[in-house]
């Protein structure tokens, strides 16, 4: 049996969404006699999901963190969400683990959906097991499911169970491929030891030297005695299977069903002999020995009617309440269980997980440190892909609201806040509807805020197709001085993305410089809604020339003759909208590129070619131009149409004239917005 890591030690549960996780943590906790009793996500009784938001929809909104002591070892889990909209947060969980736990369904058709997490665990070397659950529901057969998950891993799969069929064609319990024990499931307690039938002997011997060959590839005296034709000692096996696990060099796959209770207590004692101690997870991040204290953050909370508490993983030394990182002293520590807060009089230490009390100004990722700090590895967020405008229901709100959204971002750093000026529209942006929706319920029942939300608008711009030229003349009298100006002006088109050009030709004195400025500023004002409504781009204006009165003259005369002939002349030159078109790279597994063209075409887009993804087997990169008006609801569809696997990134790229019925569509719109 290979020589077990002391310490505590964190465990990451990772995997889809509905893969079964919350109710995988309740098991592994009630079988450590953590908790009295398993509780459910429908009964809303579970340790992790304790969020009404995460109540609502029966899912995890954000890290779960749990802990328990199992057979003398001091054990601390992140249940991590699993909806891919907050990936983000399961990265993170999974940089400041000693294992993952990936947990998914025994579906082979879905298993494409772990491809973006087992690429992450395989690049940075993350040691990790597969623990397939739901395994009494599914109709496939467990090589079918190894296949489809092998297909998708850099690591070698090894199945570590075989499954036990019931007399009613159920799966009853497993038998141990290394030990070649068979044990039946027994409900909410260890399994039975029981003899291994007869008739699966040869499955089991086929099962178990395909296990041994694949861990002959990385021990010489394993493959020698192959080679001889020697049976490996089950200790050999034990031995080399936890050497390569910690190694991050292969991945055990694990059967059973967590609302049963079936495989749990197997899955913890591979976790407590294969798992690596929290030191050797250091050493892999570049930790080094140093005396000192280093802990990074790994998760941001802002409970109502509480301070913050910074979720923290420890890498050496211990935290104590009163210390000071950058400047900010600790007021508290404290060991969550859910959202149930302990309080640690001792403070934590080395390989713990603990929650540092109003760390204000500390962001998540920080590296906190007695000198000066390593660098760790951290998440970057990504690009947002999804937005919606925002306002407070209540005008008295609307203050506040900027502060609130300012502590959700401190919890959530995907999201992010955007206030345009010109469309007068604050928008909240992140990586889907269901993110910024569980945003909206934070601050509903966080802040007391209540948010209208829509799509956000569209910045269009609008031009000219011909010039023209106008004379126009301002003169108003009231008594005393009066107001008098006189221009002349020629307006043509510029070629796209040329903007905007003012010319001053007037020679001889027809204007005096000093009214000159306030030709080009009554232009300027006019150009920020033109004859469309919107900002009008790609226009030379050129001030030829005109008359002034020495007493009625002035910079306002100017500037409102000024905007009296662009108003004039701008409806003679064929005005026509424009819209943003974006650049878009669409990264897709090519099982779905052809599904990306139809979503592409059927949004007005152009499909500019194909790529392999650089660094990704079986996926493609697909560039496209489409316009922005199209892409609201684009990474919904595309999620829909691959598993949850599809994304993008976008850059502005050009405008494009909008011509026809989607242009007098939009014209009708911002008209009725402006009458309102």
């Amino acid at each position: 049996m290979g020589e077990k890591a002391g310490g505590p030690r964190v465990a990451a549960l990772v995997g889809p969404y509905l893969s079964g996780k919350t109710t995988l943590l309740e098991a592994l906790l009630f079988a450590a006699d953590a908790i009295h009793r398993r509780g459910t996500q429908k009964d809303h009784t579970t340790v992790g999901d304790s969020a009404p938001e995460a109540r609502a929809r029966q899912m995890s909104t954000e890290i779960n963190p749990a802990h328990a002591t199992y057979l003398g070892d001091r054990w601390f889990f992140l249940d991590c969400p699993g909806s891919v909209e907050l990936a983000t947060e399961a990265q993170t969980a999974l940089l400041a683990a000693d294992v993952a736990v990936v947990v998914c369904e025994a579906v082979p058709d879905r298993v494409l959906a772990l491809s973006p997490l087992l690429k992450f665990l395989d690049d940075r070397q993350i040691p990790h097991m597969i623990f397939v659950n739901k395994i009494d529901q599914t109709s496939a057969r467990v090589s079918e499911v190894l296949a489809a998950l092998q297909s998708i891993s850099a690591r070698p799969l090894v199945l570590r169970q075989v499954p036990l069929p019931g007399p009613d064609g159920t799966i009853s319990g497993y038998v141990d491929l290394v030990s070649e024990r068979a044990y039946r499931y027994q409900p909410g307690a260890a399994s039975d030891l029981v003899k291994l039938p007869d008739e699966m002997a040869a499955a089991e011997q086929e099962s178990r030297a395909s296990l041994v060959e694949k861990l002959a590839d990385f021990d010489d005296k394993l493959l020698e005695q192959l080679l001889e034709d020697i049976q490996p000692s089950k200790d050999d096996i034990y031995n080399q299977l936890t050497q390569d696990v910690r190694r991050d060099l292969i991945v055990p796959v694990f059967l059973g069903a967590a609302l049963l209770d079936h495989g749990v207590r197997r899955l913890w004692k591979a976790l407590r002999h294969e798992t690596p101690a929290a030191a050797t997870s250091a050493e892999r991040l570049g930790i080094g020995h140093a005396d000192g204290t280093i802990a990074q953050v790994i998760k941001t909370y802002n409970p109502p009617h509480a301070g913050k508490l910074s979720l923290v993983r420890v890498w050496r030394g211990a935290v104590t309440e009163g210390m000071s990182f950058n400047g900010v002293r600790v007021a508290g520590v404290v060991c969550l269980q859910g959202a149930v807060a302990e309080k640690l009089p001792g403070g934590a230490g080395a390989g713990e997980i603990a929650a540092l009390v109003r760390l204000d100004g500390v962001a998540t990722g920080t590296v906190l440190a007695a000198g000066p700090p390593p660098t760790l590895p951290r998440v970057a967020p990504p690009d947002p892909v999804f937005g919606l405008a925002i306002a407070a229901e209540k005008r008295n709100d609307e203050v506040k609201l900027t502060g609130a959204i300012q502590k959700l971002i401190e919890e959530d750093p995907t999201l992010s806040l955007e206030q345009n000026a010109e469309l007068q529209e604050l928008a909240l942006w992140g990586q889907g509807d269901i993110h910024l929706q569980i945003a909206l319920d934070r601050l509903r029942h966080k802040f007391n805020l209540a948010v209208q939300a829509r799509r956000p608008q569209i910045p269009y711009r609008e031009t000219i197709r011909k010039g023209t030229a106008i004379h126009s003349r301002f003169k108003r009298q009231s008594g005393g001085h009066g107001q008098f100006a006189d221009i002349q002006i020629e307006i043509k088109p510029l070629p796209r993305g040329g903007g905007f050009a003012f010319v001053d030709a007037v020679v001889g004195g027809a204007i005096p410089r000093n009214y000159i400025p306030a030709v080009e500023e009554g232009v300027r004002e006019y150009l920020r809604h033109g004859p469309c409504g919107c900002p009008v781009v790609d226009v030379a204006v050129k001030l030829v020339t005109g008359q002034f009165h020495a007493v009625d003259s002035s910079d306002q005369a100017f500037k409102t003759a000024a905007r009296q002939a662009m108003s004039e002349a701008m409806p003679k030159c064929e005005p026509v909208l424009l819209e943003p078109i974006h650049r878009v790279e669409i990264s897709v597994p090519n099982a779905f590129t052809s599904r990306v063209q139809r979503i592409v075409s059927a949004r007005r887009g152009h499909i500019l070619g194909y790529d392999a993804k650089p660094e990704w087997t079986g996926w493609d990169v697909v560039a496209t131009d489409l316009p922005l008006a199209e892409m609201h609801d684009l990474i919904i569809e595309l999620r829909s149409a691959t598993l949850g696997t599809g994304t993008f990134t976008h850059r502005f790229d050009r405008l494009q004239e909008l011509i026809g019925k989607l242009a007098e569509k939009v014209l009708a719109t911002r008209t009725g917005e402006a009458a309102q």
